[in-house]
């Protein structure tokens, strides 16, 4: 292979032929000293030295250069962040095609089908198999709507004998003429008792010993026989009593025993109901008007015992009976007063324990309201001491006007909004096992598709969403500002944020919506990504969930595999953030360098003299070997000229333009100076070597 250094060689031994002198210029008067310090064959064997070490570099960073691209095309063919320890499923068994059926099989199975479809009039249309109708045989009373709905069908019948019986008894509303219709009444609600108590009772899951019986057994057969007594007394065919004493309504008592029915329909209804406490203050509003109901029904029994219209005190027969009982069981039970002194002992008595019912059952009544009401306004209650508490004490510091609106405003929004101040609080009271569930079924869809965190363990991600706070940003309230320290990460809930930039910072680059994340490279902090690169503004009311660094480093502590991937991703993301995308791919081999300066000043120089004849064949001859210099140091150069000015401590600086304009290679193996002469438009053209000391 020749050398590149061949034209160096070349010109060297004809500078050297010519006593190391050449005149150069517009005039010929431009003379150019070459000094030589060594011969041409040390400066041939460094050389080739310098030749093999450049040879090495430039196939170190090929090798380089492939190796990069070979991690790149790995990374697309192989995804290789994931990290689950689960051993991947094993392949299900080939299954051949199913034989199709003979032609008999695909008749009966065409006639089966038409079965299921029913012709009304004009009209075809599918319906269900009878098979699909069947009865569940097991019954979860917890969350069975159905079953809710079952029960409220029973408790209406429960109502009917509750309140209808009494009046039935007490008033003469019950005739031969009506008796029948009254008794259909009761016994279609007894036929609602009978299968409740044979068909749903009997399938209902319980628990016993932690473990839930759902079918029929010895457990099962217990459960019955403790909470089947009950109904099975209700049901007692005291009506047959019918045939000998004509129908009396106080031999269907029994039937109002039925009040578990009630009861466990109330703990149901108050379970699915988003506002509970409706319910029960109309609920607490029904015990008293039926306390005011048997009142009224025993007052108009006590009339009729004593003779209607006998006495001042009991009822005088004039108006509709049970409103005007009713309206004096009112002033009664309420202790209004205005009534009518009782005049015979018996109304005495009847009216004394009249009044002591009516006291105590009214302050209980009033109790229970009122525990009724303070429940349903206790959060209420709560976020007004909060709200008082706050204004109290910005009040006593002096807080300006405009921080305390907004403090008010946040306490509105976040109350209205969520309807607490704090969702934690509410969080603490669940078990692991149930902030999990709400947490995954809230932020897990959003977590999931994060880049950062794609590829981790799942049961990291779990942990890490059971961290997650809930915070309300007001408009315009800063998020995190640039160049700040970055300690959590943002999930949006609702609402949207905008990241500013811009030579002024309030540039607009991107609306962020719910569902989107950001910050999550600060939380690992590699490589100086811990701090914000932009402004973000909340616009309009926010709702952001929080994750914070402390929190996932304690979670990472548990899961080093996930912890070295997200590292591993965060540098990655930081490198792509910070390089610019490039449209085409990247060349193994970089460009080559271009022609130093000098080169060219030394040819312009040269194509100065062509005036002077005697010596233009030198230059010519001269230029043309610095070209062939040129053009071999273009395709493979030696190492970089350094140009610098020769050092002067004695140089004024009206001289600063006549200075010495030096440049060498990089190890130093030649040195070109170009000096002012004397006159005008003249330079001097220097090339050096430096001679190594000679062998004694």
């Amino acid at each position: 292979m020749a050398s590149p250094f061949g034209p160096y060689k070349r010109i060297l031994r004809e500078l050297k032929s010519n006593h190391g002198r050449l005149i150069l210029g517009n005039h010929g008067k431009t003379c150019i000293p070459v000094v030589f310090s060594h011969s041409v064959q040390e400066r041939a064997s460094s050389s080739a030295s310098q030749n093999s070490a450049v040879i090495n570099d430039r196939l170190q960073e090929l090798v380089r250069l492939f190796k990069e691209r070979t991690e790149k095309v790995k990374e697309k063919l192989i995804d290789p962040d994931v990290t689950s320890d689960e051993e991947s499923p094993k392949p299900s068994p080939a299954k051949k095609a199913p034989e199709p059926p003979p032609p008999e099989k695909e008749a009966e199975a065409e006639k089966a089908e038409e079965d299921h479809y029913c012709d009304m009039l004009c009209c075809k249309f599918k319906c269900r198999p009878l098979k699909r109708y069947q009865f569940p045989k097991s019954i979860d009373p917890l969350t069975n709507l159905i079953y809710i709905l079952w029960l409220f069908f029973v408790v209406l019948a429960w109502n009917w004998n509750c309140w209808l019986i009494p009046v039935r008894w007490a008033f003469p509303y019950q005739t031969p003429d009506n008796v029948h219709l009254w008794m259909l009444m009761d016994y279609f609600c007894d036929f609602i008792y009978l299968l409740d108590m044979t068909v749903f009772q009997t399938r209902l899951q319980f628990v016993k010993g932690g473990d839930i019986i759902v079918s029929s057994g010895p457990g099962m057969f217990l459960r019955e026989l403790r909470f089947l007594s009950m109904d099975a007394i209700c049901l007692l065919p005291l009506d047959l009593l019918y045939l000998k004493v004509g129908v009396k309504p106080l031999l269907r008592l029994p039937r109002c025993l039925k009040y578990m029915a009630f009861f466990e329909f109330n703990n149901r209804l108050e379970a699915i109901l988003s506002k509970a406490y409706v319910y029960r203050v109309v609920r607490t509003t029904a015990y008293l008007l039926y306390s005011l109901h048997l009142n009224s029904c025993l007052y108009y029994w006590a009339s009729s015992y004593q003779g209607i219209g006998s006495t001042s005190w009991v009822y005088d027969g004039v108006g509709n009976s049970y409103i005007r009982c009713y309206y004096w069981a009112v002033k009664t039970l309420i202790t209004i007063g205005g009534l009518p002194d009782p005049q015979t002992l018996f109304e005495i008595v009847f009216q004394l324990l009249n009044y002591f019912t009516g006291v105590f059952a009214f302050s209980v009544m009033i109790g229970q309201m009122r525990d009724v009401v303070g429940a349903a306004t206790s959060g209420q209650t709560y976020y007004r001491s909060c709200m008082d508490s706050t204004v109290k004490y910005m009040n006593f510091y002096k807080i300006p006007t405009s921080v305390q609106n907004r403090v008010k405003t946040w306490y509105e929004y976040t109350w209205h909004s969520q309807g607490m101040l704090d969702e934690s609080e509410l969080m603490e009271q669940l078990p692991d096992k149930m902030r999990l569930d709400i947490a995954v079924d809230v932020n897990y869809d959003i977590v999931s598709k994060v880049a950062l965190f794609q590829g981790c363990d799942r049961q990291m991600i779990f942990d890490m969403l059971k961290r997650l706070r809930s915070v309300v940003y007001l408009p315009n309230d800063y998020v995190c500002k640039k160049g700040e320290i970055g300690r959590e990460m943002y999930i949006i809930q609702a609402g949207q944020v905008q990241v500013l930039g811009g030579p002024d910072g309030k540039t607009v680059l991107v609306t962020l919506k719910a569902g989107s994340v950001f910050g999550e490279i600060s939380l690992l902090a590699v490589g100086g990504g811990n701090r914000r690169t932009a402004n973000v503004v909340a616009h309009g009311f926010t709702n952001l969930f929080i994750l914070d660094k402390k929190d996932l480093n304690e979670i990472l502590v548990h899961y080093p595999e996930s912890q070295k991937l997200l590292r591993k991703k965060a540098r990655r993301m930081l490198r792509n953030n910070a390089k610019p995308k490039e449209e085409k791919s990247s060349l193994i081999l970089p460009p080559r360098a271009g022609t130093p300066k000098l080169f060219t000043a030394a040819l312009a120089a040269a194509g100065r003299s062509k005036a002077d004849g005697g010596k233009a064949g030198r230059l010519a001859h001269l230029r043309a070997r610095l070209k062939e210099l040129a053009a071999l140091e273009a395709a493979d150069p030696p190492g970089p000229l350094v140009h610098r000015p020769r050092p002067s401590s004695s140089q004024k600086p009206e001289e600063a333009d006549d200075e010495d304009v030096v440049s060498e290679s990089a190890d130093h193996s030649i040195r070109i100076r170009m000096s002012p002469a004397p006159e005008s438009d003249e330079h001097i053209l220097s090339v050096e070597v430096p001679e190594k000391k000679k062998d004694k």
